[in-house]
Formats: C-alpha cells, structure tokens, sequence
C-alpha cells in the first residue's frame, strides 16, 4: 500500500468529475478531491477533458483531514494520466526533476570546460 502522507504522489481512482473538481478514491479508507483550481496553471474549459470515470491517475496530496480520512489532491505538474500501454515510462513528476537539476548540471560542466582550458 503507497503511503498516505501530505507531499506524496499516490495512485487513485477516479469517482466522480463535477463542475468544480474531481474525485479520487485512493484507497479503502481515503479519499479526495482535485479542485478545478488543481488541474492545471491553464483555463479549465470543460473538467471532463482532464480526467474520466474510473480512471486510474496519479495525484499529489496536498492536505489530509485525518478525522473525516478526507485529501485535498493536485495533478499540477504531474504527469498524472496513466498509460498502460507505453512503451516509455515518464516520471509522474513530468520534466519538474530535470528543471530543478539543471542549472547544477550547466554549472558542473561550465567548470570542468574552463578547468580543462
């Protein structure tokens, strides 16, 4: 069972889509919602485009009411739809590692260039 925990990403089922978010089962005991504000930094248009009944996809757990064993989830930034039938397997966290350990990497082989010289 993955770790229910505020900053994981944890797999979950699709419940029910609203106008104003998306429901997730994550497992027999939690729960949660994707607040339309959660989907993406973009203008959500129509909801449904996002997710789909029954759907398993990744999401981040932003918040936990352990009392009511309720989650507030987010899929910004995350590659969150889960493809099966792929052949490549991407990070649920899309590029973001990259981003964050490139400039380190620019900045390790700028020095080892200019040391060489």
């Amino acid at each position: 069972m993955e770790d229910i925990c505020v900053g994981s990403v944890v797999k979950g089922t699709v419940t029910g889509i609203e106008s104003y978010g998306i429901f997730v089962k994550l497992n027999d005991t939690y729960s949660g919602l994707i607040h339309i504000s959660e989907i993406t930094e973009r203008f959500v248009k129509n909801i449904k485009n996002y997710a789909d009944v029954g759907e398993t996809i990744y999401v981040e757990i932003l918040s936990i009411d352990e009392n009511t064993k309720k989650c507030i989830l987010s899929v910004k930034g995350l590659n969150y739809r889960i493809d099966e039938n792929s052949l490549v397997k991407e990070s649920v966290r899309g590029f973001t590692p990259l981003k964050q350990h490139l400039q380190g990497w620019i900045d390790k082989k700028y020095k080892e260039i200019h040391n060489e010289e």
